[in-house]
């Protein structure tokens, strides 16, 4: 499984294709943007910064309404991107789950977790989008679901960056825009995107709550109610020279707020997905000993953290002018 996450490093603006195909919802891309914009190169952590170290279960007393608020979408999404396709478990002796394998346990025994994912893309999906669009939540719910690493190019408004770049590929301001490098595939329309992704990397069916047409849109609006607005609109910030990397999935609250702000300062980022059930959940586990997301690493200054409230002050300190 390690293998599925050694990406060669992706350039935030790299070149662009001309292929045109004959689908009207799928879209090739058609210029690049102006040379003239390119990433920042002075990004350092913050001065004496040291990541702080995790704290399971805990919520810092500034951030308990921000939670709360999070947490209102499981009421009305309820497990969508909280399991990954084919999701199984049961409940086994803890001795029979190997000390260093990543698994919940409680009163002598342990979860024994399981999934069945479909083939797994060599290059991340990209997308275009923002945090608050209930059509962009949609495409994040099945990335989730379907386990699949995705290089998010945020897109709030009034964003200088990626918003008027996916108008230059596309062709029109629409989110969320999606380009498949590994097909050369590109789309707009969420259904389609989402029908297209189950089709390529999943089984082929769509779940059940992001088939429900007009209901699916509302109560997706209606998830974001808790924090109407964030992840909206852009704060100006220096552009990193590599993507950051997080840990993280749709459903988890705590994860939801550190989203926000990776929109708000228009960071793109590579999330590495990991609902309940997928195999990279042993990745982290291998990696630092436990399991707890959301986790930042971010290439451009080796910072490596947990903690969502933590990783919101050193993303704000670190790319917020």
């Amino acid at each position: 499984m390690a293998g599925m996450l050694n990406f060669t490093p992706t350039p935030i603006f790299r070149p662009i294709s001309t292929r045109r195909t004959t689908n009207n919802r799928v879209l090739s891309v058609k210029s690049s943007l102006n040379t003239s914009e390119t990433p920042s190169t002075s990004i350092s952590a913050p001065p004496n910064f040291k990541a702080p170290k995790p704290k399971p279960f805990s919520v810092r007393p500034d951030k308990v309404f921000d939670i709360l608020g999070a947490s209102l979408a499981l009421l009305f999404r309820l497990t969508t991107s909280v399991l990954v396709s084919g999701y199984s478990v049961s409940f086994v002796p803890a001795k029979e789950i190997p000390s260093d394998q990543y698994a919940l346990g409680f009163a002598g025994f342990k979860l024994k977790e399981s999934s069945k994912l479909g083939p797994r893309p060599e290059k991340p999906i990209e997308i275009y989008e923002f945090e608050s669009c209930p059509f962009c939540r949609k495409v994040r719910e099945i990335a989730s679901f379907l386990d699949l690493d995705v290089l998010y190019y945020p897109c709030p408004r009034n964003g200088p960056n990626f918003r008027p770049k996916a108008v230059q590929m596309g062709g029109k301001q629409q989110f969320p825009y999606m380009v498949d490098p590994n097909t050369g595939v590109s789309m707009y329309e969420s259904d389609e995107i989402i029908k297209y992704l189950v089709g390529k990397y999943g089984d082929g069916n769509v779940p059940l709550l992001l088939s429900l047409g007009l209901l699916t849109t509302l109560t997706e609006g209606l998830a974001m109610i808790g924090r109407m607005g964030k992840g909206s609109f852009y704060t100006p910030s220096k552009l990193p020279p590599k993507p950051l990397e997080i840990w993280a999935y749709e459903a988890s609250p705590f994860c939801k707020v550190v989203r926000e702000v990776l929109v708000e300062l228009e960071l793109p980022h590579i999330l590495h997905s990991c609902a309940r059930g997928s195999p990279k959940r042993q990745i982290i586990y291998e990696r630092v000993g436990h399991f707890q997301v959301p986790y930042l690493e971010d290439p451009n200054t080796g910072v490596q953290m947990f903690e969502s409230a933590d990783i919101i002050d050193y993303l704000r300190a670190t790319y917020a002018l």
